[in-house]
């Protein structure tokens, strides 16, 4: 799978870089991307590893769910307030019961069941749209403190 950037075309608009996920590397470098647009924009130390933890859930979460799909990393601003936007994207079966989903400790996989319950946690935002038999779609967004 490949990455690429897509430039702003208008002012406002912000750029963002799209990573194809389809296998374990494809994840190694959506945290990589994630990790240099994070610090980028300020984050250091435990708030880079935050943000590289909730990209590979993310990332994980497509590979087992949706087999492919994509993450996409852009920055936002907030009143002078940088932050950074992850959307995860897959046309994979969807999630039956969102709710569910979000419980800890539930899981229809082989994992712990920590992965969306984790990433929630982890960001500042978290916001999430599953459509059964269309995919699913996870938005999460980090403010730099």
């Amino acid at each position: 799978m490949s990455s690429s950037r897509a430039p702003s075309a208008e002012p406002g608009q912000r750029d963002e870089s799209v990573v194809a996920i389809g296998s374990s590397a494809d994840i190694v470098t959506a945290r990589q991307q994630g990790r240099a647009l994070a610090a980028s924009l300020g984050f250091a130390g435990s708030d880079l590893t935050v943000i590289a933890t909730a990209i590979s859930e993310l990332a994980r979460n497509i590979i087992e769910y949706a087999t492919k799909g994509e993450i996409v990393l852009s920055q936002d601003d907030a009143d002078g307030r940088p932050g950074i936007v992850i959307v995860a994207r897959d046309e994979g079966p969807g999630i039956p019961d969102v709710s569910r989903a979000l419980s800890a400790g539930y899981s229809t996989g082989m994992g712990l069941g920590l992965g969306l319950p984790g990433v929630r946690r982890l960001m500042d935002e978290f916001e999430i749209t599953s459509n059964a038999g269309r995919g699913t779609t996870v938005a999460v967004r980090k403010w730099l403190p």
